[in-house]
């Protein structure tokens, strides 16, 4: 009974820590997107499809700070209808393993500071090795400038298998009107909402974020896959019972490769979408954009 009140107190601290409406404390889900055509391949099409499992743990360190923890597991597959060459990865079967660990420190009542480290562990799970691990971390300054608007502004930055990858961060926690606000991790997350009622909410979502996954399944061991998309979808989320909410999404992927490189295949920066130095020869075919559909399950916990 003791773990549990100390569970609970953990969570409340989390939540006025962060100085939110409320957090998704556990979200599992899944991805479908429709057949689209192959480039250059005759009636080629591809499948993809994908899973989500989020889980955030806080723990008390003070009355000012907590040592907060995200962890992160993600699949992805893509089908073929058609046979490849063996030198490209088909079917492509990516898992990812991320963790967000480190400090999250009030400085007074409108301010925090959040340091986390982020190492990954991203692999197609053949031949699995240190190479298939990536290194890199997030800061973030927390500004609460009313008790309707607060932001969040940063960096995250990860040594990713095509090199160094920076990303300019903007959090945003803003309820603009009655029924409408905006959340979000911009550029990676978003989503523009409309509170139908205390059970119903709609709206719009984006999502979009670069990830690198090692291969190592013979003959292209070392290889990498680089994954790429912008997904934009409208959304529906209904309370079902307590704290639990089912979320629907129907929309479009944009932009969306799943590109394989050799490992030597470098560029010199990233900076969000923006390459420097990249002059990398891809080894595989590419699809076309499609319709995506998701839903999720969710454990959110409301601060209010």
């Amino acid at each position: 009974m003791k773990k549990i009140q100390l569970l609970f107190l953990c969570i409340l601290f989390l939540l006025s820590a962060h100085a939110q409406k409320s957090i998704d404390l556990f979200t599992l889900s899944g991805r479908y997107g429709m057949p689209t055509h192959l480039e250059n391949v005759p009636d080629g099409q591809a499948i993809e499809s994908g899973a989500l499992v989020n889980l955030k743990i806080p723990v008390v360190l003070s009355d000012a700070s907590i040592w907060y923890s995200e962890l992160s597991y993600t699949w992805f597959h893509v089908g073929y209808n058609r046979d490849l060459p063996d030198t490209m990865a088909a079917p492509i079967t990516l898992n990812g393993f991320v963790l967000q660990t480190g400090l999250v420190k009030r400085i007074d009542d409108s301010r925090q500071i959040h340091l986390l480290a982020a190492p990954r562990f991203m692999t197609d799970f053949n031949n699995t090795g240190s190479n298939h691990w990536q290194l890199g971390g997030v800061g973030l300054f927390e500004k609460r400038f009313h008790k309707d608007l607060m932001m969040r502004f940063g960096i995250l930055y990860n040594q990713e298998f095509f090199g160094p990858f920076l990303v300019p961060l903007v959090y945003i926690d803003w309820h603009f009107s009655g029924k409408w606000s905006i959340s979000g991790l911009l550029p990676i997350y978003g989503k523009l909402n409309y509170h139908v009622n205390e059970n119903l909410t709609i709206g719009f979502s984006e999502f979009g974020l670069i990830t690198s996954y090692r291969l190592g399944k013979s003959p292209y061991q070392g290889d990498y896959i680089e994954r790429k998309s912008i997904d934009l979808c409208l959304f529906a989320r209904q309370r079902l019972a307590g704290n639990f909410h089912l979320e629907g999404r129907a929309g479009y992927a944009l932009s969306r490769e799943y590109g394989q490189y050799a490992a030597d295949q470098q560029v010199d920066l990233k900076i969000s979408i923006f390459s420097l130095g990249d002059d990398r020869i891809r080894k595989n075919v590419l699809f076309e954009d499609g319709p995506i559909f998701n839903m999720r399950l969710v454990y959110n916990l409301p601060l209010e």
